[in-house]
């Protein structure tokens, strides 16, 4: 049974919304997480094959300029894609990032075996009491140390890496949970605020 400490942490810049819409994907970042402790990472701009909007570039600081000489995205998901071999895989809103990576690999025809969870649909249950659930709010929240620019995609899995396993290290303590299967933390996304703690709690 895959525990939920050992995953695939990614994270996507992107020209848009939706792939649905034609956007398409301008950076990946990922961090692997093994029993615990990350101990590796994937990072690469890629090359759309179109302009981006100056909204994009604003917020993302991604420019045209450093777009021009990246590598095409097939390419990158290529080799993304051997990244994450069978892992299971993590973001901060889910299926936004879920979308994107659907998206690209399947315009090269690449699949992947691992499924996903979301961390921000986790701490909406876990840090209820979080003045709300954007990845910089809860990084204050939970005193993770942050020097780095959000909306870069590295460092926005970085983050959701350390949020997940501060989320990880709660669970454990309030529940006296010595494991937490990811299939659990599945079911958590969808588990009504009262019923967490009868799904959390360890079976007698």
């Amino acid at each position: 049974m895959a525990n939920a400490d050992s995953l695939v942490v990614l994270d996507f810049e992107t020209t848009g919304l939706s792939p649905d819409q034609g956007d398409r994907a301008i950076e990946i970042g990922a961090v692997r997480i093994e029993n615990g402790r990350v101990t590796e990472h994937f990072q690469s701009l890629m090359n759309p094959g179109r302009r981006v909007s100056p909204f994009i570039e604003n917020y993302t600081g991604i420019s045209n300029e450093l777009l021009k000489d990246a590598p095409p995205c097939g390419e990158v998901m290529a080799e993304f894609a051997d990244f994450i071999g069978t892992s299971n895989l993590l973001a901060h809103n889910a299926s936004f990032d879920k979308r994107f990576l659907d998206a690209e690999l399947q315009r090269i025809n690449k699949p992947y075996a691992g499924e996903f969870t979301c961390s921000l649909l986790v701490s909406r249950r876990v840090f209820q009491s979080a003045p709300n659930h954007r990845l910089g709010t809860l990084v204050d929240y939970c005193n993770i140390e942050s020097t780095g620019d959000f909306h870069r995609a590295l460092y926005d899995s970085q983050m959701t890496a350390q949020l997940w396993l501060a989320i990880l290290a709660s669970i454990r303590t309030t529940y006296q949970r010595s494991e937490i299967p990811f299939a659990l933390m599945q079911k958590l996304c969808k588990t009504p605020k009262p019923g967490i703690a009868r799904l959390l709690a360890v079976p007698s």
